[in-house]
């Protein structure tokens, strides 16, 4: 059953080299109340791999910061405010090593983990140079058919934050419907990390999002506005203004400064 821990105490959790999945989905419901207080560690966490389904502010800081090694996600950007600084920079300066993702290849890799199974195949990808860019995966002939298949290899992860709106004393959280691949995660995972919003004693069921049971949940942080400057329907909107100040400190080489200034508040 999941455990209720602060904020620092789950960032603690996080080690070098491991594999960190970051919940929600572009600029909705991001664990920034996490990524911040991973970056407030004495000790920031080195080499990780980001695996993501989307990629953006909670991520681009993260390498910003000089924690990560490799990028694997269908897209890494701030959608209506444009190309994520940090991650451009550092890919086209090769100081990170992107590997090549898309909804298929993580999709698949994810069932595939899920069915404890070696890989999951699929059409995808097939007629295009995606697996010379993907080495690591094959293609592999379907003993029913004759068919060409991509054969995607399972995916692991060893941990995964999810923000949610409410959690209750059963350990319980509650989602919204701007979900990404967060139900995935929270079976996926070796270890799920939830922040939440607010803890309520009885989350009520409805039709607005999903529950995830305790269960599937190892520990979770209280971090009211944790999602912020993403949104988090329906408690808070997206914060334009403090995206496009970000743009602007991170375009004019000040991230650090931005960064110690965030992390002061």
């Amino acid at each position: 059953m999941s455990s209720f821990v602060s904020l620092a105490e789950a960032a603690a959790l996080v080690r070098d080299a491991t594999t960190l999945a970051l919940g929600g989905m572009t600029l909705y419901r991001r664990p920034l109340a996490f990524v911040r207080a991973l970056l407030q560690r004495a000790a920031r966490p080195r080499d990780l791999t980001l695996l993501c389904f989307t990629a953006g502010l909670e991520s681009d800081l993260l390498v910003g910061a000089g924690c990560v090694g490799t990028v694997r996600s269908c897209y890494f950007g701030l959608q209506d405010f444009g190309f994520a600084p940090m991650f451009t920079a550092a890919a086209q300066e090769g100081k990170i090593r992107v590997l090549e993702e898309t909804e298929a290849s993580i999709v698949m890799g994810i069932r595939a983990r899920m069915a404890g199974v070696g890989f999951m195949p699929a059409r995808a990808w097939q007629g295009t140079d995606l697996l010379k860019l993907r080495p690591d995966v094959k293609s592999i002939i379907d003993p029913y058919t004759g068919e060409t298949l991509t054969a995607f290899p399972a995916l692991r992860c060893d941990t995964a934050v999810l923000h949610a709106l409410e959690a209750d004393y059963d350990g319980n959280v509650k989602l919204n419907n701007n979900l990404g691949i967060d139900n995935e995660l929270a079976y996926f995972a070796d270890r799920v990390i939830v922040t939440a919003e607010r803890f309520v004693k009885k989350i009520e069921r409805a039709t607005d999002g999903p529950i995830i049971p305790a269960p599937a949940i190892t520990c979770i942080a209280e971090a009211p506005r944790g999602a912020w400057p993403t949104s988090c329907y329906p408690l808070y909107p997206l914060a334009g203004g403090e995206f496009l100040r970000y743009i602007d400190a991170c375009n004019a080489g000040k991230f650090d400064s931005y960064l110690s200034a965030v992390l002061d508040q």
